[in-house]
């Protein structure tokens, strides 16, 4: 657990956080100003109650036997229909305030994933899927309810506390004066609680993201859990972690519920104070029985928005602890832009150069070195090596989803940086080891990412990938909906799916990662056969740990430690009885 220094660290920018939710809530600027009246109205027809309650008592205190009745009744009856008239407004209220904070939360939603969808791969390498979906789902939801809860309340306590020291300034400023003597210490202790809950709020939220981002991650890998036994020692993890969350919302909670009852009580010495002095007011004729019953009333309805807004000051910290999460993921930065004047990569060949090229994901740990490499038009290059070699770091420099740290990457003969992202990718098609289905029908999911692709072009890909017997022995065959993340079919027929996506994607260079990795041999070499008719006339970047499948590449890439130690045909690499020699050895020991 962490230090109490650390927790009690000050949110990084609480007033801009301050700034940009108000930014949000100003969209609606004309529905909160009617908001607004509707709350002065509300406040009004409720602050009208005081003064006839003094009036109906003033009637009732006359003396024995001289109680006009008659004018009690109609104090007390409209009385009943302000408040009556008072609630009815503030349900309005509330209801126009959920009309605005769900609309709030989709546009920050929409915000949010549009961002997602902008930035770099580096990102989701760098933090957790249940991380992630915290800030779009928790983090949000405790903003909007914010947004569309207290900022009702703020509004009315303004209100209420203007119009109550007004109410009890016209019946008697000195115990009006009074009355203020409790307020600047009910203020100095809120100011003071703000520094120790605040962070603790933040830190709560901070540790919810942490317990989203394990479940999630424990979930996805439930039968590799199970296949260990380690269940036991995963629920141990997930005690800390949840001890550690429950800890953390207890401690923000802890000092959070104080703020309320200590403000009460602070208040209530002030209505001790009106007490003790209104009652020699009366004794001197400055007052009546009756205003001081007002005065009581409205000195409760001043202190107690105090009261209300020491209780709402615990879920602002909260939102903005949860709105600073949020934001941080919106200031993430995001792919460098195209270049200024990038050109749409049209008219492929397929011709791929890599000069001189060097990269790390990390500054000062550079993976590849002075890589060089010329690819023509419609080759097979395969790129053997030994795990963490840089195998899937040159195809991620391949498809932008990072750049190079020095030297270039040729695109038909130009700077592939010259040329948009999009296009850029559009021109490979890609099969990765891990394999990605979404809840669809089989239809949908090889068509995905050929718009207008047609039920006979669908199937054709389905036979070239030996995937069209399987789908037609299912119940409802190209239609048959697939569960999300294809828990319905096996890993195997995923990855069949996801090369007959490829092979319908028309692009003129193809990517495969270890393509074949989850199929029989017998199935893998006949996807091989087809795989080698239909990528003719396409560049072809192939990695694979099975070197018998890549034999008849055009040319093999051996890395090691992110260089090409060596390269060449099959025949000329075996002759040379090197690197790959011993690879391919350890294979067929």
């Amino acid at each position: 657990m962490a230090s109490r220094d650390t927790i009690r660290r000050k949110p990084k920018d609480t007033k801009g956080t301050f700034k940009r939710l108000f930014a949000y809530i100003g969209q609606y600027k004309w529905i909160l100003a009617f908001v607004l009246v509707l709350c002065f109205v509300s406040n009004v027809l409720a602050l009208i109650g005081p003064s006839l309650a003094g009036a109906a008592i003033n009637e009732a205190a006359a003396g024995a036997g001289k109680v006009n009745f008659d004018r009690v009744y109609y104090f007390a009856g409209r009385m009943l229909l302000a408040y009556v008239f008072s609630s009815l407004i503030t349900v309005t209220i509330n209801i126009v305030m959920m009309y605005v904070s769900r609309h709030i939360a989709k546009g920050m939603r929409r915000e949010v994933f549009a961002k997602l969808m902008r930035l770099p791969v580096g990102f989701f390498d760098r933090n957790q899927a249940g991380d992630i979906i915290s800030r779009v789902s928790y983090d949000i939801d405790v903003v909007s309810t914010c947004l569309g809860t207290d900022v009702v309340q703020i509004l009315t306590s303004v209100v209420t506390v203007v119009g109550s020291f007004a109410m009890m300034m016209f019946l008697s400023p000195a115990l009006a004066v009074v009355a203020l003597l409790s307020i600047p210490a009910a203020v100095v202790y809120v100011t003071k609680m703000r520094a120790v809950t605040q962070p603790r709020f933040s830190k709560r939220s901070k540790n919810y993201g942490i317990m989203n981002g394990f479940v999630e991650e424990m979930f996805s890998g439930q039968k590799t859990i199970m296949a260990y036994a380690y269940e036991d020692r995963v629920a141990e993890k997930f005690d800390r972690i949840n001890r550690n969350a429950a800890n953390a919302y207890y401690d923000a909670d802890y000092y959070g519920v104080t703020m309320g009852p200590t403000v009460n009580s602070i208040n209530n010495l002030g209505l001790c104070f009106i007490a003790v002095f209104g009652s020699f007011l009366y004794m001197a004729e400055a007052i009546t029985l009756g205003g001081i019953s007002s005065f009581v009333l409205y000195s409760r309805k001043f202190s107690g928005p105090i009261n209300e807004i020491a209780n709402i000051t615990n879920e602002l910290y909260s939102a903005l602890a949860a709105a600073e999460r949020v934001f941080a993921l919106l200031d993430e930065p995001e792919e460098t832009a195209d270049r200024e004047a990038a050109l749409e990569l049209v008219d492929v060949k397929g011709n791929v150069a890599l000069q001189n090229v060097y990269f790390g994901y990390e500054k000062d740990r550079t993976i590849i070195h002075n890589l060089n490499l010329a690819v023509g038009a419609g080759k097979l290059v395969a790129i053997v090596g030994p795990t963490g070699a840089g195998k899937t770091t040159i195809i991620n420099l391949l498809m932008r989803f990072y750049d190079v740290d020095q030297g270039s990457i040729l695109v038909e003969g130009r700077d592939c940086r010259d040329y948009t992202r999009k296009s850029l990718r559009g021109a490979y098609a890609m099969v990765l080891q891990e394999t990605w289905v979404f809840q669809g029908t089989i239809f949908e999911n090889i068509a995905y990412g050929r718009e207008g692709a047609t039920m006979q072009e669908v199937v054709a890909a389905a036979k070239a990938a030996h995937i069209h017997s399987f789908i037609m022995r299912l119940p409802q065959g190209y239609e048959t909906v697939i569960s999300e993340d294809g828990g319905n079919i096996s890993k195997g027929q995923k990855q069949l799916l996801t090369i007959a996506r490829a092979m319908l994607y028309d692009s003129k260079m193809l990517i495969l990662d270890e393509a074949t990795s989850n199929v029989d041999t017998s199935t893998e070499r006949r996807i091989q056969k087809a795989m080698r008719e239909l990528m003719k006339d396409k560049t072809c970047f192939v990695i694979a740990h099975r070197l018998s499948t890549i034999q008849h590449a055009d040319m093999i890439l051996v890395v090691d430690h992110g260089d090409v130690v060596e390269q060449g045909t099959h025949e000329c690499l075996m002759e040379r009885k090197g690197f790959y020699y011993r690879l391919y050895a350890a294979q067929f020991d």
